[in-house]
C-alpha cells in the first residue's frame, strides 16, 4: 500500500482572510467554496487546504505546524516581505537549515527553510 499524496488541512476562522495571507506567500487559490468555508491552494507542486469547520470548539485550539521547503529560501523570504508580510530575518539553525518562522492569521505556525549547503542567495 502507498499514498499518492498528502495534503495538509489548516484550521482557520476566515477562509478569505487566510487565503489572502497564503497568496502573499506565493500560493494560488485553485478552488474556493465560501458556503463551505473551504479552499484549496497550490504553490508549485504543494497543495494546502483551509477549512473553517475543523475547530468547532473555539476553546480548544487545533494549531498546526507546516514546514515549507522553497527552492530558494532567500528569494521566498524577500518576496514575502515585498508582499507586506512581517517576517523575521533569516536564521541559521543548529540543525543546518536557513529558515524563518511566521504564524498565519489563525496562529498556525509556518517554518520556512532550506538546507544551508543547498542555499543560493536570491
Amino acid at each position: 500500500m502507498s499514498l499518492a499524496s498528502l495534503v495538509p488541512m489548516q484550521p482557520v476562522k476566515n477562509v478569505s482572510e487566510s487565503a489572502t495571507f497564503y497568496e502573499k506567500l506565493g500560493f494560488v487559490v485553485e478552488e474556493r467554496r465560501d458556503d463551505w468555508g473551504w479552499a484549496r491552494l497550490r504553490c508549485g507542486e504543494c497543495l494546502l487546504m483551509l477549512d473553517q469547520s475543523i475547530n468547532p470548539h473555539a476553546g480548544i485550539p487545533r494549531i498546526a505546524v507546516l514546514y515549507l521547503y522553497p527552492e530558494n529560501v532567500a528569494d521566498f523570504h524577500r518576496r514575502a516581505r515585498e508582499n507586506g508580510l512581517e517576517v523575521p530575518d533569516l536564521d541559521v539553525t543548529f540543525y543546518g537549515m536557513v529558515e524563518f518562522r511566521i504564524d498565519d492569521p489563525d496562529g498556525n505556525r509556518l517554518w520556512i527553510g532550506q538546507a544551508e549547503e543547498t542555499r543560493r542567495d536570491g
